[in-house]
């Protein structure tokens, strides 16, 4: 009974995300709440639930004050000098160009925000493409690629639940994984470079297209992409510097440019050595950030209520995912479903779960949410893979390698801005992305597997 529980619990809750019957946050409390009640936890169930808020309150933190962090750092410009140096540089040619766009999207990735880096990034490059006439097309692969790979980053999202579901420290999951972080990019970039190649290629001679710029200048402007329809186009300007203005940078001051470098540079170097928990080492940054850069307390608080929307979705999914956690463990559903699927997997197949998990994570990431993969399927996947010696933390290394892949998703709100904001069809991005993203994926997978960071 409990293993039918737990597989129609788990069915429930992918339902109601994927058909968007609600959010997450709903659908993280209600669903396990009534199948705990069916399982006959009755009042128990308030233990179960308060035992798995405990287990995920660092993790909470965590998120919490990193975007509170990278939020202000946006805020206050410190990405600016990159992008202007990457206009800068990128001048009229189109592989500079868009190699440059990987290298600014996965910078700004660094905030763990994908709505963030795509609105930077074509406010920034997209007047460029249009001026040269370059495909946006390649701005929305190169871009979805770069963030996607980033999107491993213990504060960007799957991370974080990979490592509350299955209650370990986001730090073991990620800083293991560091070799295939870098490798992924690196495939990004060459992907960027040859695309590059390519337009360079296409158009022969450039020819500045002014009048399309002028279009793109203005508010309201529309610009045919490739699937041959009309978009609107961005507010931008002509190099990105006014277009800039308005995401980021309203709020700096100069003369602290190079002590925010610095103290973010400081907190990157030290969230590797693991000298303290995560949790805390961005409560510290968060509050000199806000000390130094916002000496009124009134500024303070505005830069810290300047995210909400972030802060709440993203904050409230953690707490919500503890009664999800909770009662699936407190029950006793995780430990008989483990037993089942144990019981249905062929034993030669069982010490090869840690990559088989890798290669599901791909499609579906893909066709379902994060919420769903990491609460729903993750957690059953681990308890199996416990019984063949895989850990916790090599299962949840697995799992967040098809994260290039998942960025693509329509499920994806902030990949739907992107082809918006660039003026493209969703059908045409993935045409071009899709296989990208699932050779990055492959290749994060297999370096984690050479290094032995996910067991084969």
């Amino acid at each position: 009974m409990l293993t039918v529980l737990g597989l129609t619990m788990v069915a429930a809750f992918m339902v109601v995300i994927m058909t968007r019957r609600a959010t997450p946050i709903v659908a993280l409390i209600a669903v396990p709440v009534i199948f705990g009640l069916l399982a006959g936890a009755g009042t128990g169930i308030g233990k179960m639930i308060t035992d798995g808020i405990k287990d995920l309150a660092p993790t909470a933190a965590m998120l919490f004050f990193a975007i509170i962090f990278f939020g202000v750092m946006i805020d206050v410009g410190l990405f600016d000098p990159v992008v202007r140096a990457v206009v800068r540089v990128v001048g009229e040619d189109p592989a500079k160009l868009v190699l440059g766009t990987a290298v600014l999207a996965g910078v700004v990735s660094l905030d763990g925000d994908g709505s963030t880096t795509f609105i930077v990034t074509t406010s920034a490059l997209l007047p460029l493409y249009l001026k040269l006439g370059v495909s946006p097309v390649v701005l929305t692969v190169v871009a979805g690629l770069a963030n996607g790979t980033m999107n491993i980053l213990p504060w960007g999202g799957p991370t974080a639940r990979a490592a509350a579901a299955l209650k370990i420290s986001p730090s073991e999951v990620f800083v293991p994984m560091i070799p295939s972080l870098i490798a992924g990019m690196v495939v990004v970039l060459a992907f960027a470079w040859h695309l590059g190649l390519m337009e360079r290629k296409r158009l022969g001679s450039i020819v500045i297209r002014e009048r399309v710029l002028a279009g793109a200048g203005a508010t309201g402007g529309t610009v045919g992409g490739d699937g041959g329809t009309d978009a609107p186009v961005p507010p931008t300007g002509g190099t990105g510097d006014s277009a800039l203005t308005a995401v980021t940078g309203a709020h700096g001051n100069p003369k602290l440019m190079w002590f925010n470098a610095g103290l973010t540079v400081a907190l990157l170097s030290v969230l590797t050595l693991d000298l303290l928990p995560i949790p805390v080492l961005f409560m510290i940054a968060a509050a000199i950030a806000l000390a130094v850069n916002f000496p009124q307390v009134a500024d303070q608080q505005e830069a810290i209520t300047r995210h909400p929307k972030s802060i709440v979705s993203v904050v409230g999914m953690v707490f919500a995912a503890a009664v999800l956690t909770g009662v699936f463990k407190g029950t006793g559903m995780v430990d008989s479903v483990a037993a089942w699927v144990t019981g249905i997997i062929p034993s030669s197949m069982g010490p090869h779960l840690a990559v088989i998990t890798g290669i599901l994570s791909i499609p579906f990431t893909f066709l379902m949410s994060n919420d769903a993969f990491y609460f729903g399927i993750l957690p059953v996947l681990s308890e199996t893979a416990s019984h063949y010696g895989i850990s916790a933390a090599e299962m949840a290394r697995a799992s967040i390698t098809g994260q290039p892949f998942h960025m693509q998703s329509p499920l994806v709100p902030a990949i739907l801005l992107l082809v918006a904001l660039a003026g493209v069809g969703l059908a045409d991005h993935h045409k071009k992305v899709l296989w990208r993203a699932f050779v990055v994926s492959i290749v994060m997978l297999v370096v984690g597997v050479l290094l032995g960071q996910i067991p084969f």
